[in-house]
């Protein structure tokens, strides 16, 4: 069953006053952008401009697969209680909006969470910019648009109209608040629905899980010198380090005993540092160009140093936007990501049930680790992968990950 989260908010500049909502659906598990939708609506209260905003999240939800389970996060209190029958609804506005909203999917796959305001971003700004264009007199609305008819399109990630990546809001915008007094303190020991059971909680009736060992190469000349070394580079070869990196991760991993295939990228690097593991296994290779490295474009060779000196405005943008290119038309850590995503899921697929070695490289082993936690595309920088460490992640049949290894390099001591 897949999972989606739907992010949804909406305001009134004046309660009742010019009014919009946004709503976002979320891939559960990779945290990527699949919908939005956003619209003006008229004169309205905050609290019917949130409710409209979560129609139109569960109705989008519902659009891409109507079998999913949804986890709604709102930063409207009243919303979230009351759609979990913990509070009655009594104004006569809201009754139709929350009966329409609780017949979109079966009530035992929704689930409800109160977050703070500073964690719906998206969906409060897809608002604000619906009422914007209200007061300018225009009736703007960004219709729910799928992620499978964009990635058909373009070949990348759908990214709607309506996201401002953080950026402060327009001048004059209201940010949203319940219609009734809601003591905000209060509100964050709010006791929400249960969320859907992830990682090492899935159930035991599962079966085995898709289990990936992840290798980084060994050495190269480039590694020691912390140099940019991606896929559109001089695909250099592992130094004599590097080589016997490798064959202290062979050794380690015939003594484990449990790798049952192994699948490389295609760069020199990773095949020679394959080769030399399969010889310790016994194994051969199946070659997969999802797991090759980033294209660094015009930065490959350097350090970061020097790139910092030569682009700064480049390297600026790269660290603080997935989407931005190295200069010279490399790949974004988004596209990475999206090349990531459908590579993990065809091999879950090819191997279920089994123990795979993928011996890749920083950014996509950093990259399955990244979608296996959630986490945000910024924790990219923050993980520290030597070389030939060793990493693990396992894929469950309900669609859950576990992060059960993170840079191990105890084979090389």
């Amino acid at each position: 069953m897949r999972e989606f989260i739907v992010e949804a908010d909406g305001g009134s500049r004046g309660n009742p006053g010019p009014a919009g909502y946004g709503s976002v659906v979320l891939d559960a598990v990779t945290g990527e952008t699949l919908t939005e939708a956003a619209e003006y609506i008229g004169v309205a209260t905050n609290n019917v401009a949130e409710y409209r905003g979560l129609l139109a999240g569960l109705r989008a939800a519902h659009a891409l697969d109507p079998s999913a389970s949804v986890h709604v996060r709102m930063d409207s209190k009243l919303v979230v209680e009351q759609m979990s029958g913990r509070w009655k609804i009594k104004h006569p506005d809201m009754k139709p909006l929350a009966a329409e909203a609780a017949g979109i999917f079966p009530p035992d796959r929704v689930t409800y969470e109160w977050i703070p305001r500073e964690q719906n971003k998206h969906a409060d700004r897809l608002a604000n910019e619906a009422m914007d264009a209200g007061k300018r007199g225009e009736q703007w609305s960004a219709e729910a648009s799928t992620a499978e008819l964009d990635t058909a399109q373009s070949g990348k990630p759908f990214k709607g109209r309506g996201e401002l990546r953080d950026q402060p809001p327009p001048a004059g915008t209201v940010t949203t608040t319940d219609e009734t007094s809601v003591d905000t303190r209060a509100a964050r020991n709010v006791s929400t629905a249960p969320k859907p059971t992830v990682g090492w909680g899935s159930s035991p009736d599962m079966g085995a899980p898709a289990t990936f060992v992840l290798l980084r190469h060994g050495e190269t000349p480039l590694t020691p010198q912390k140099r940019f070394s991606g896929s559109g580079g001089t695909d250099p070869s592992l130094s004599d380090t590097g080589r016997e990196q490798a064959e202290r991760a062979g050794a380690a991993l015939a003594k484990r005993g449990t790798i049952q295939a192994i699948v490389a990228s295609p760069l020199t690097r990773t095949r020679e540092t394959a080769a030399i593991v399969a010889a310790h296994l016994g194994l051969d290779v199946t070659i997969d160009e999802g797991l090759r490295e980033t294209d660094f474009g015009a930065w490959e060779g350097l350090t970061f140093g020097e790139v910092r000196e030569r682009y700064p405005a480049d390297m600026t943008a790269w660290l603080a936007d997935p989407e931005a290119q190295p200069t010279g038309g490399g790949e974004s850590f988004a596209e990475t990501s999206t090349r990531i995503a459908a590579t993990r899921d065809k091999l879950v697929t090819a191997y279920a049930g089994r123990t795979v070695l993928l011996v890749s490289h920083v950014t996509p082993i950093k990259t399955f680790v990244r979608l296996a936690l959630g986490a945000p595309p910024e924790a990219l920088f923050r993980m520290e992968l030597s070389a030939a460490a060793l990493s693990a992640v396992a894929y469950f049949a309900d669609g859950n990950a576990s992060v059960r290894l993170f840079n191990d390099t105890s084979h090389l001591r």
